[in-house]
């Protein structure tokens, strides 16, 4: 994909990324290209697996869910079983909206997203804990959100992609 990938494809994609809903026109106008070419390349970046998808960010808050933790969680044992066991528990778990596997102390590092302090307590005691193969769990409460975003840092490629 690397040479067939240029700035005008990052550019589509910096688009997209910040506004999904735009039109294949509205996309072509901006990035000086006509629709059908702009189309082509758009379907291009979704078969090769560049667009995941394409989805809607809601407010989290605005619909009442005002509490979250990210919390490291280490096993008792990390084993592979173990860690197969936990990932597929977590991948049935609303709250846990992202999850990865780090290094150090702990086996994952979550982010938890609830309603209160209270159901939070719920999820970890009726949910994580009640799997059986948890030793520990450290929570950190969010106090503000400095930045979130789901955008990719695109400005990196551009600058490859012009040297």
């Amino acid at each position: 994909m690397a040479e067939e990938f240029d700035a005008v494809d990052t550019r589509i994609l910096d688009l997209l990324q910040r506004d999904a809903s735009l039109s294949i026109a509205e996309i072509a106008e901006r990035v000086g290209l006509s629709s059908s070419p702009a189309w082509r390349r758009i379907e291009r970046m979704k078969r090769v697996g560049i667009i995941v998808r394409q989805v809607t960010v809601l407010d989290f808050e605005k619909l009442g869910l005002k509490f979250e933790v990210f919390a490291s969680v280490k096993l008792q044992l990390p084993s592979r079983e173990n860690l197969e066991r936990f990932e597929a528990a977590i991948a049935e778990w609303s709250e846990v909206v992202e999850c990865a596997t780090v290094t150090g102390a702990a086996d994952f590092m979550l982010r938890i997203i609830t309603r209160d302090i209270h159901a939070y307590d719920d999820f970890v005691r009726d949910k994580m804990l009640a799997l059986g193969l948890v030793s520990d769990v450290q929570s950190r409460i969010v106090m503000r959100t400095a930045k979130r975003t789901t955008a990719a840092p695109l400005d990196l490629i551009a600058h490859a992609l012009s040297q």
